[in-house]
């Protein structure tokens, strides 16, 4: 058993000393969570039918997280081929089609509008913040320099698991998540002082327990750790911008801190957090990965916004002189001949 799960159990073990059976039921009763009804409906037709692609299957199993759940649970624990896949896209492929058929008709559900009387309106409550900031990641990878984008979506799917865990520990937890008036680092310190463990450390080890790489248990672990880098960070920064588009509390200083560990300046934070209810960003397409730098993307992105050399400079704290070299780079990496080409290009792709 590892630290973290011995804290866990520990914690969950109150007064009555039965810390283990009750935190393995809870883990039980989170892998059994139902996916909603209509997406289990789709899954089953995509699958169905002859000329469905995987990314097509693959996106729909990202609108619902106890379908991902299932679907990643398979792939890395024999329904797949060996090795650990940290994605979504990647378990689709590893399935395949039948697969994921196999996974989704095995699936219990509930209803949109009349959910399942032993969850109350809780999967889909849930269900609608991961996706909610699985589109943020989307968003945040298009404007920061974020390595690995699918597993960056999924690992914004699952970060919250842990949650659930804690709804069936303890009662009163669902009163606590109702409050939008604490920030979520707010709510994981008192959930570390009523508990003595977290929903972060609770979600890895469940995510450990399910078969899942080290990569995306250790960001749903770590997505509101101080100094948070790298993938967790990531995770972190997608969290709060969904928070603030649901009109939830935010500390700016933890968003900002966050954005900075993205390599994202505090005016693309603010761009990001303005856009992200109103606009989605393209997926880039899996097997075309950017050829191009930070700074190149980031210079092309102003070009797309409309912006000139001077004005893309100032925003990247360059000279005009540099900013041209980054375009012309952009330009020859590409094989694009002109502005408005090599926009056209890096839009279709995903790259801005």
């Amino acid at each position: 058993m590892s630290t973290a799960e011995k804290t866990a159990t520990s914690a969950a073990s109150g007064s009555r000393g039965k810390g283990g059976q009750r935190l393995a039921a809870a883990f039980d009763a989170i892998s059994r969570m139902p996916a909603l009804e209509e997406t289990v409906e789709r899954v089953m037709k995509a699958t169905g039918q002859e000329g469905s692609s995987l990314a097509e299957i693959g996106d729909l199993v990202e609108t619902d997280t106890a379908m991902a759940i299932a679907v990643m649970r398979s792939a890395n624990n024999g329904g797949g081929p060996s090795g650990r896949i940290a994605s979504v896209p990647d378990a689709v492929e590893a399935l395949t089609a039948a697969g994921v058929r196999a996974v989704a008709g095995s699936l219990p559900t509930y209803e949109l509008f009349q959910p399942s009387p032993s969850w109350a309106s809780l999967p889909e409550r849930f269900r609608r913040h991961a996706v909610a900031t699985r589109h943020a990641a989307e968003s945040l990878a298009a404007l920061a320099d974020v390595p690995g984008r699918d597993e960056l979506a999924t690992a914004a799917l699952l970060h919250d698991v842990g949650q659930l865990v804690l709804i069936r520990l303890y009662p009163g937890y669902e009163q606590l998540l109702a409050d939008r008036g604490l920030a979520p680092e707010e709510r994981v310190k008192v959930e570390r002082r009523e508990f003595g463990m977290d929903h972060t450390i609770v979600g890895g080890v469940l995510a450990r327990r399910w078969g899942l790489p080290a990569v995306i248990a250790g960001a749903i672990e770590r997505h509101h750790s101080d100094g948070a880098e790298g993938l967790p960070a990531a995770v972190r920064l997608s969290d709060l911008v969904a928070h603030h588009a649901a009109g939830d509390t935010v500390a700016p200083d933890a968003m900002v801190e966050a954005a900075a560990a993205c390599g994202l300046s505090e005016a693309r934070l603010r761009q990001l957090v303005y856009e992200f209810p109103y606009a989605r960003a393209p997926r880039q397409r899996r097997g075309e990965p950017c050829p191009l730098s930070r700074r190149e993307v980031d210079a092309l992105r102003g070009l797309a916004e409309g912006k000139v050399y001077k004005e893309i400079a100032e925003e990247m704290g360059l000279s005009a002189s540099t900013v041209r070299t980054h375009l012309h780079n952009v330009y020859r990496k590409i094989g694009a001949a002109d502005r408005a080409q090599a926009v056209l290009v890096a839009r279709e792709r995903g790259w801005v």
